[in-house]
C-alpha cells in the first residue's frame, strides 16, 4: 500500500516530466551554413536574415570564413536572405527549422556572385622604359591584410596592348599589383579601393641589372 509521502513524490515527478516535455516542445531551433564568394571578395560581414513572410525574426552575420549560425528560432518554415554591398542578394525559401535542432544549409546552394552594378574596376597597363606597351606580362593581385601581409587572390596576363583589369567588391581595402616578366625587375604598386568606381594604374618594367663579373 502506497503511503501519502510516496504519492506526493510520484506526483512531483510527473509534474517535472510534464514541464520538461512542454519546454522541449517550445524550445527554439537554429540554422547554420557557409557562404562562398568570388575570388577577391571577403566572406566576412554578410548579413543573414531569417524571415517569415515580410517579418524578420532573427539575423546574424558571417565570420571571416563565411560561416554563420543562428539559434533561438521558433520551429517553423522560413526564408533566408543574404546581403552584402558589392555582392548579389541571394534568397533561400522553405527552410524548415525544428525545435531543439540546428539545421545545416548545404554550402553548394550558398554562393553570392559579384553585383556587376556595384563593383570596383581596377584597370592597368604595363610599359617598358621607352613607354611602349608590354603584352603577356604576368600580373599578380594581392589583398593587403590588416597585419600588413599581402595575400595573393588573383592573377592574369596582359593583353596585346599591355592592359589588364580586375573586378573587385567596393568595400574599403588595399591591394598590391605586381607585374613580372623574365629578364625584368618586378614592378609593384599599391592601390586603395574606397567604393564602386574605376581605378587606373600604370606599371613600368625595367631590365634586370646585370651582376658584375668576378
Amino acid at each position: 500500500m502506497l503511503t501519502r509521502q510516496t504519492i506526493k513524490i510520484c506526483l512531483l515527478l510527473l509534474l517535472i516530466a510534464d514541464l520538461a516535455t512542454a519546454q522541449g516542445g517550445n524550445a527554439g531551433g537554429g540554422v547554420k551554413g557557409k557562404i562562398r564568394v568570388p575570388d577577391g571578395s571577403t566572406a566576412a560581414g554578410i548579413n543573414v536574415s531569417v524571415r517569415q513572410g515580410e517579418a524578420e525574426v532573427a539575423r546574424g552575420e558571417t565570420d571571416r570564413k563565411g560561416q554563420f549560425e543562428i539559434r533561438g528560432v521558433a520551429a517553423g518554415r522560413y526564408s533566408m536572405v543574404f546581403r552584402k554591398p558589392g555582392l548579389s542578394v541571394a534568397e533561400i525559401k522553405d527552410v524548415d527549422i525544428e525545435a531543439g535542432k540546428v539545421k545545416s544549409i548545404k554550402g553548394g546552394s550558398l554562393f553570392l556572385p559579384i553585383d556587376e552594378g556595384t563593383i570596383a574596376f581596377l584597370r592597368g597597363s604595363v610599359f617598358n622604359a621607352d613607354g611602349r606597351s608590354y603584352p603577356n606580362v604576368k600580373i599578380e593581385l594581392a589583398r593587403i591584410e590588416p597585419d600588413g601581409d599581402a595575400k595573393k587572390i588573383d592573377g592574369r596576363l596582359t593583353s596585346e596592348t599591355g592592359a589588364f583589369v580586375f573586378r573587385l567588391t567596393p568595400e574599403v581595402a588595399r591591394y598590391r599589383v605586381t607585374a613580372k616578366m623574365d629578364g625584368m625587375e618586378p614592378a609593384t604598386q599599391d592601390v586603395s579601393i574606397e567604393g564602386a568606381a574605376i581605378y587606373r594604374i600604370a606599371l613600368t618594367l625595367k631590365p634586370t641589372a646585370r651582376q658584375p663579373q668576378q
